[in-house]
């Protein structure tokens, strides 16, 4: 029986059952196709733990290699709208 819990327990946390939900996305022009683009891919958390260090010229080199590099399916246009929000709320100079 402890080994069948174990198990599920396990299973559990891999699927993200128990993890935390991703932090929200702060409120402003871009959030929702931001949040729609990014999130295919990973958690809002990836955008706010590297918002402590990514200047608005880094985030676009971000999202270019997220295009690039990892095959993202962002064409021009929303990837300007993603690099504008992030750099409007992420980016290290940012205000809230």
């Amino acid at each position: 029986m402890k080994r069948l819990a174990i198990g599920l327990l396990a299973a559990l946390t891999s699927q993200g059952a128990l993890a935390d939900p991703p932090a929200p996305l702060k409120s402003g022009p871009g959030d929702d196709v931001t949040s729609a683009q990014c999130s295919a891919c990973h958690t809002s958390d990836y955008i706010v733990m590297n918002s402590t260090f990514l200047t608005a010229d880094q985030w676009k080199a971000e999202v270019t290699k997220m295009r690039t590099a990892f095959g993202a399916p962002i064409d021009d246009a929303t990837a300007a709208q993603i690099v504008a929000y992030l750099a409007a709320r992420y980016a290290t100079s940012a205000k809230p």
